[in-house]
């Protein structure tokens, strides 16, 4: 049976925002390894148009870059969307049903499946069906942004931290039983 996964780089205040802050070296080397290992992403519209940037080798990439970009393009890809008509390559398109849709799609895989996106993790949060929550925590403070957490924080337990590079702080959090 496969996880969900929602892990994204966040602010000290909160927010993520791939714009005001990126990935260090080792970070996104971090993620090559990540995204080669997983079992797939999903995706709501936003972050997929975003992601879509990976379709297509560009000519200032370096050898990181394309290795990322070809971890990205061989993965499978769920896109939830109400207004998408189609989707890339090696991705499927899911319009309704979305809570049928995820759960038959942990039923049939195995491994971490990428939850992509604050709105769609809040959507998933709430059906109870994200496993693990990892903030990549970054010493920046942005005061404004889209949040993390897009609706209310559900009860987690801490299971790990780490660090990568010189200053980021890896906390992985599971839903908190009661």
């Amino acid at each position: 049976m496969a996880r969900l996964v929602f892990g994204m780089n966040q602010s000290l205040d909160g927010y993520v925002d791939h714009l005001s802050f990126g990935p260090s070296l080792a970070l996104f080397r971090h993620f090559i390894k990540e995204a080669q290992e997983q079992a797939g992403s999903v995706y709501g519209r936003h972050m997929y148009e975003l992601m879509r940037y990976w379709d297509e080798d560009q000519p200032d990439w370096d050898a990181d870059r394309h290795a990322f970009a070809a971890a990205w393009r061989k993965q499978p890809k769920w896109v939830v969307s109400r207004s998408l008509d189609s989707v890339g390559p090696n991705a499927t398109l899911i319009k309704d049903d979305v809570e049928g849709a995820i759960r038959r799609l942990k039923a049939e895989r195995d491994g971490e499946i990428e939850v992509a996106g604050p709105t769609l993790a809040k959507s998933l949060t709430e059906l109870g069906l994200i496993d693990e929550y990892r903030i990549y925590l970054h010493p920046v403070v942005l005061g404004h942004g889209t949040p993390y957490f897009a609706g209310a924080r559900p009860p987690l337990r801490l299971v790990s931290h780490d660090r990568i590079g010189e200053d980021v702080i890896r906390l992985s959090y599971v839903p908190a039983r009661s």
